[in-house]
């Protein structure tokens, strides 16, 4: 069964029928990661275009990596080396990649609503890498998948954000995700860094740390966006490792098989202590090949032909 959308914009309008199917289909392109030969052919003559205006590594290469195993050709383009660069626009950039044949544009940028504006104006499916502060719906879903995996649900499950929420476009996709299937959501983080819709979400606003991590099944750490931080927002990083930050006495508060995730890069020693990252609990690395496991499902189902019947995966 091919997704009944052309573009995965967000999390926020998805179905929880659909995220079940790219769960499921992640699931079965995981196996394949496993196998020796990680050659397919289910996207042979698919042409894959990452159109990235941020800088990114884990996101970026996953992508990648995912058209390839599965036999498509890609290509990536980065806005400093493109005609971007000359005041191209991205709308007029969309168009020109379409008319060279693509079938999908992953787009990456940092205005929020870009990718929409972008599906707007192109036939070519767009699949959302991060726009802004609005989304970032592939990572949400490789998230779900490692919870999922670990936890074999997700429904009735605690789970807790901890961090910079008002930036983060991972936070924002999680809510929604989460939400739809099943989870009971807390959030905790200085109050400048809290968005003010969370209330209209059905999220649990902690004011501290202790109170969102306790009795959770999952702890999940956002980055601190120091890039994105505006001046007064923070008291100093030492303080907010100190009140916020994640570490081995306030990780006992949460349930003893508790799962610990983080989208990454991560800011040892800011918002996680290097003994919690790589202790029994975290698969921040097992969410790495998540990544390419999901993205090679959205790859996959997105260019499926509707009413088409799915071809064997194996």
């Amino acid at each position: 069964m091919a997704l009944k959308r052309k573009d995965i914009l967000g999390l926020r309008d998805m179905t929880q029928e659909e995220i079940v199917k790219i769960l499921d289909t992640a699931e079965t392109m995981k196996h394949i990661l496993k196998q020796n030969n990680k050659k397919t052919r289910h996207l042979q003559g698919k042409s894959i275009v990452n159109l990235f205006y941020e800088n990114s590594t884990r996101t970026r290469l996953s992508f990648e990596l995912a058209s390839k195993y599965m036999s498509a050709s890609s290509a990536n383009i980065s806005a400093s080396s493109s005609s971007v660069a000359k005041g191209e626009s991205l709308i007029d950039t969309c168009r020109t990649i379409e008319r060279m044949g693509a079938d999908v544009i992953v787009i990456r940028h940092p205005m929020s609503g870009a990718a929409h504006i972008a599906a707007r104006h192109v036939n070519t499916s767009i699949i959302n890498a991060g726009d802004g502060m609005n989304e970032h719906p592939t990572q949400a879903l490789l998230d779900l998948f490692t919870i999922r995996e670990t936890k074999d649900t997700i429904e009735g499950l605690k789970v807790a954000i901890i961090g910079d929420i008002y930036h983060s476009r991972v936070a924002r996709s999680n809510i929604w995700g989460l939400s739809k299937m099943g989870a009971k959501v807390a959030v905790a983080g200085p109050s400048t860094l809290l968005p003010i819709e969370l209330d209209k979400t059905g999220t649990k606003v902690y004011q501290s740390v202790e109170e969102a991590v306790d009795g959770a099944d999952v702890v999940m750490l956002l980055r601190l966006q120091k890039e994105r931080q505006q001046k007064g927002l923070l008291p100093s990083l030492r303080e907010y490792s100190q009140i916020y930050g994640l570490n081995m006495e306030r990780l006992k508060l949460a349930k003893k098989d508790v799962l610990l995730l983080h989208p990454g890069p991560i800011n040892r020693g800011v918002e996680i202590t290097s003994d919690v990252a790589d202790g029994i609990h975290s698969q921040i690395q097992e969410q790495v090949t998540n990544g390419v496991a999901v993205r090679m499902a959205l790859l996959y189902l997105i260019t499926r032909q509707r009413g088409q019947h799915d071809a064997s995966l194996y």
